[in-house]
């Protein structure tokens, strides 16, 4: 479910007036029976119609929790998944289908698969654990699932005398490394949105922003959490800032959607994205924005409403999936 940047931010949709889409998912929602769960990185105007709005964590325990015959996910394809399979009688629509991930493309199940046989075939003891941002697939394979929410906590339920295979997100098994002193096997994947910030432009914003503070989410590489003034996951970043009373300019290395909610949250701060990297032409790319995030429209949710899809089928493997979610996010 690969997608070049470029395709994905020259997607429109037609012009329909946003207020009207709005109104007719409201209908839409009673007629159909739904509720609308949004992640922090979609667009504003969908967190707004949104029930329920949060982080991976929240939303996948906030979905256990919908009394409604349908859910719609506007997030991306694992999220989707894992809300099916926490809610198999339910039938979950996402706005489209293509919303993939890079960090659940970068660890395929049957690399995976193989790479515990080797490590197995050697004699080493060990627990695989999962960011969730993996597929079903993947979540089967796995003993435990964590979220940047909840991580440090899983990590510490891991048996000492066994090895830790940390997939897939190869930056956060580090910075998880450094926090809970176990050493990890690491999966050499990364988040194309969080991959790209530039230290030199973080640099420049800090210089330009002296007073300002930085936050940064665990999925950055080393050298950006290196100067950054608190570095958590979604919800304790929102958590972050609304514990600070006096106004300040808040630098953010995480995907710029979220500042939606930082600003809902906290609207006595002053929020700034952190540019992504240089391009060939000297311009800063905007490569904050996750373009699979951004397939994510007012229409498209509208348009998954009536049409009843596409929907989440129910797999095989995601009653395996089933467990380890139960066990990692629900206790």
């Amino acid at each position: 479910m690969s997608l070049p940047i470029a395709d994905a931010f020259s997607q429109t949709d037609s012009l329909e007036d946003p207020l009207e889409l709005m109104d007719e998912i409201d209908q839409l929602k009673k007629e159909k029976d739904a509720t609308i769960l949004a992640h922090y990185y979609v667009d504003g105007e969908i967190q707004d119609i949104a029930d329920f709005t949060g982080d991976s964590l929240k939303l996948a325990r906030d979905a256990t929790q919908v009394t409604t015959s349908t859910i719609v996910f506007a997030g991306v394809h694992f999220m989707g998944e894992s809300a099916k399979i926490m809610n198999p009688e339910k039938r979950v629509l996402i706005p489209d289908l293509l919303a993939g991930c890079s960090l659940a493309e970068s660890c395929p199940a049957d690399e995976l698969a193989a790479f515990q046989e080797q490590l197995r075939a050697q004699g080493r003891q060990f627990d695989t654990v999962a960011y969730i941002n993996t597929s079903a697939a993947v979540k089967s394979l796995c003993d435990w699932i964590v979220t940047s929410g909840n991580a440090r906590e899983i990590i510490d339920r891991v048996p000492s005398d066994r090895e830790i295979l940390f997939v897939p997100d190869q930056h956060l098994g580090r910075y998880l490394m450094e926090v809970t002193g176990r050493r990890m096997i690491l999966w050499p994947g990364s988040c194309m949105v969080h991959e790209v910030f530039s230290i030199q432009d973080l640099i420049r914003a800090k210089r330009k922003n002296p007073d300002s503070i930085v936050i940064a989410h665990p999925e950055c590489p080393q050298n950006i959490l290196e100067i950054s003034d608190f570095i958590g996951g979604t919800e304790r970043m929102r958590q972050y800032v609304m514990s600070i009373a006096e106004p300040k300019t808040i630098l953010v290395a995480t995907e710029s959607a979220m500042i939606h909610a930082f600003q809902k949250a906290a609207p006595q701060h002053a929020f700034v994205p952190v540019p992504g990297i240089m391009t060939s032409t000297g311009e800063t790319c905007a490569c904050n924005r996750c373009p699979h995030m951004a397939r994510n429209t007012l229409q498209k949710v509208r348009d998954c409403l009536r049409n009843e899809g596409p929907q989440i089928e129910w797999q095989d493997y995601f009653a395996k999936a089933r467990d380890v979610l139960n066990r990692s996010l629900l206790k």
